[in-house]
C-alpha cells in the first residue's frame, strides 16, 4: 500500500475538494484522481461520492479514514525515530510574537539549524491576533504565541510564562513604596498592542479602580516600548526578561504595586495533518529551549524570588513535558 496515496486520501477528505487537495499536494488534478482511484481498486469499495464542486466520504471511506490516519501516524514516528535530520529540506515558516524575538528565538533559530542545517526559514513577526490567522489562513507552520488557536486541527502546546513586573526610568523618582493605580495612572502607560494579554490587564486594572482619565499608549514594538520608558516618556509593564541588562545598570527600576501583575503565558501551536512532523518537531525544540533558557543568568537569578508566584521551573517542566506527550500521542 502506497503511504502517498493514503496521504492523499486524508487530505482530500480534509479538503473535500480536488484542486484545493492538488494545489496542497504540489500535484495535479489528474495525479490525485489517479490516486484515489487506485485506492479504490486496491480496497475494492468508493471511498469518495463525487459532487459537481466537493467531494464527500462514504460510508466505507470513513472506515477507510481513521486507519490512513493511523498508519501515517506510524509512518511519521518512525521517521522522526531513525530518519536523518540533516537530509531534511524544505521550508518552514514560523510566527512569533515580538516577545520571543527579544528573549529566547535566537537559541530556537541555533538549534533548528542544528537539527535541519537544510532547512530555510521564513520567519513573521507579528501581533498574536494576527498571527492566530495567519496559522488558521495556512500563511505560517508553527506560531509562538500567548493564546490557544482556535480550530479542530490546532495543537496548542503551553511553553511556560514570562514574569511581568511594573517599570521605569529612576529619572521620574517614583516612590520606593507599593503604588496604587491611582498613582500609576499619574504617568502615561506604554502599553502592548491593542487587543493584546498585557493591554487587555490594563484596560481591565484601570477600569476596575475607576481610574478612566488614564493615558495608555499601544505600541507595537517591544523595543520602542522599553525606549520610550529608558526615556521617562512613560511607565510600563514588561517581562523581565526583556530588560535584564537595564535593570542590573540602574537605567530602568521595579516598581512595587498593590495589585499582582499576571505573567505572559507563551504558546507553540500548529494545525495537526498528515506532513505536520516538522511542526510537531519544532514544537519540541521550542519546549526545550524554554526550559533551557529560564534564568539562565546571575541576573535573573537575582529577580527569581520576585517572581516565584508566576514561574516555577520545575513544576512548568514537569507539566509541560507531560502536556507535550499527551498532545503528539494523540
Amino acid at each position: 500500500m502506497n503511504v502517498r496515496f493514503l496521504e492523499t486520501f486524508v487530505w482530500l477528505a480534509k479538503l473535500r475538494n480536488f484542486r484545493m487537495t492538488a494545489e496542497h499536494l504540489h500535484a495535479t488534478q489528474a495525479a490525485i484522481s489517479s490516486r484515489i482511484s487506485a485506492l479504490e481498486q486496491e480496497f475494492g469499495v468508493r471511498l469518495f461520492e463525487r459532487g459537481p464542486r466537493d467531494v464527500t466520504l462514504t460510508q466505507e471511506g470513513t472506515k477507510a479514514l481513521a486507519f490512513a490516519e493511523q498508519i501515517l501516524k506510524l509512518n511519521r514516528e518512525m521517521l522522526a525515530s531513525v530518519s536523518d535530520r540533516s537530509k531534511v529540506a524544505g521550508l518552514l515558516r514560523l510566527g512569533v510574537i515580538e516577545s520571543v524575538v527579544h528573549t529566547w528565538l535566537p537559541e530556537l533559530l541555533k538549534r533548528v539549524r542544528e537539527e535541519y542545517p537544510n532547512l530555510t526559514i521564513e520567519l513573521t513577526s507579528d501581533t498574536t491576533a494576527n498571527l492566530s490567522g495567519h496559522l488558521i489562513n495556512g500563511n505560517v507552520d508553527v506560531a509562538l504565541l500567548t493564546t490557544n488557536v482556535t480550530g479542530s486541527d490546532a495543537v496548542n502546546v503551553p511553553l511556560g510564562t514570562l514574569p511581568m513586573r511594573w517599570v521605569a526610568s529612576p529619572s521620574l523618582s517614583l516612590s520606593a513604596e507599593a503604588l496604587s493605580e491611582a498613582e500609576l495612572a499619574a504617568f502615561p502607560i506604554v502599553s502592548f498592542a491593542r487587543h493584546s494579554a498585557p493591554h487587555g490587564f490594563l484596560a481591565e486594572l484601570f477600569a476596575a479602580s475607576g481610574e478612566t482619565h488614564v493615558q495608555i499608549n499601544c505600541v507595537s514594538s517591544v523595543a520602542a516600548i522599553i525606549r520610550l520608558v529608558l526615556d521617562g516618556f512613560g511607565i510600563a509593564v514588561l517581562p523581565t526578561a526583556f530588560v535584564m541588562r537595564e535593570l542590573e545598570s540602574g537605567r530602568l527600576q521595579l516598581l512595587h504595586v498593590t495589585h499582582r501583575v499576571p505573567a505572559l503565558a507563551l504558546v507553540a501551536s500548529f494545525r495537526r495533518s498528515p506532513d505536520s512532523l516538522l511542526c510537531e518537531s519544532i514544537t519540541r525544540l521550542a519546549l526545550q529551549v524554554v526550559l533551557d533558557c529560564c534564568f539562565p543568568t546571575r541576573a535573573m537569578r537575582r529577580f527569581r524570588h520576585e517572581a516565584s508566584d508566576s514561574f516555577q521551573l520545575r513544576s512548568l517542566a514537569k507539566k509541560c513535558r507531560l502536556n507535550l506527550l499527551s498532545r503528539f500521542s494523540r
